[in-house]
């Protein structure tokens, strides 16, 4: 069945439509999600608050990219997270706890422990320059970048122009890139 005839079953109430868009989806919303908030659990519950709000709102869905428009609620529930931790911040026992049986990344066939080692240093100082940028700037440079979604896309997913889209996305390039050769050597891939 293809996307369209989904929406439509899924507008007249059958659930295994509303399941098989979700299927389609949730991967690229918990993404979007996780690149947005910063931390698993959070996200995870960011997606299913939006996933449970597009079933709610899908009969005010009316018709163009399902995905940029899942996408532009998945950002607007991470928007009223962040915003409401702002308000009432919260520490996680969960977070505070070490996991010892935790093991960050495996290896890819062929890759040494050292570039191990620098992949995971080089994510993590990535995902930390992410999360310093303004909310605006760092939703449009994880649809774009991350999740690869076109200019129009991700005006629809934002509700911005194209032009603010591409704004946003220069401004956001070059404070990673001041971020990133801040004080060190570029990194090298």
């Amino acid at each position: 069945m293809d996307e369209q005839a989904l929406i439509v079953s899924a507008r007249t109430g059958n659930p295994h439509a509303f399941n098989a868009l979700v299927s389609a989806y949730q991967g690229v919303a918990y993404n979007v999600a996780y690149r947005v908030i910063g931390h698993p659990e959070a996200a995870a519950d960011a997606t299913q608050d939006a996933l449970l709000a597009a079933y709610r709102a899908l009969p005010s869905f009316r018709g163009g990219s399902f995905r940029a428009w899942l996408l532009r609620i998945v950002t607007n529930v991470c928007y009223d997270r962040l915003r409401q931790n702002k308000r009432r911040p919260q520490v996680s026992l969960d977070e505070m706890a070490e996991d010892l049986d935790y093991v960050p990344g495996l290896a890819a066939d062929g890759e040494s422990p050292e570039d191990v080692v620098l992949r995971q240093d080089v994510q993590r100082i990535l995902e930390m320059a992410i999360a310093k940028l303004p909310f605006d700037q760092r939703v449009a440079v994880v649809l774009s970048d991350v999740e690869g979604l076109s200019y129009e896309e991700i005006a629809a997913a934002t509700g911005a122009t194209v032009g603010t889209v591409k704004s946003r996305l220069s401004r956001a390039r070059a404070r990673l890139r001041d971020f990133l050769t801040q004080g060190r050597e570029p990194l090298r891939p």
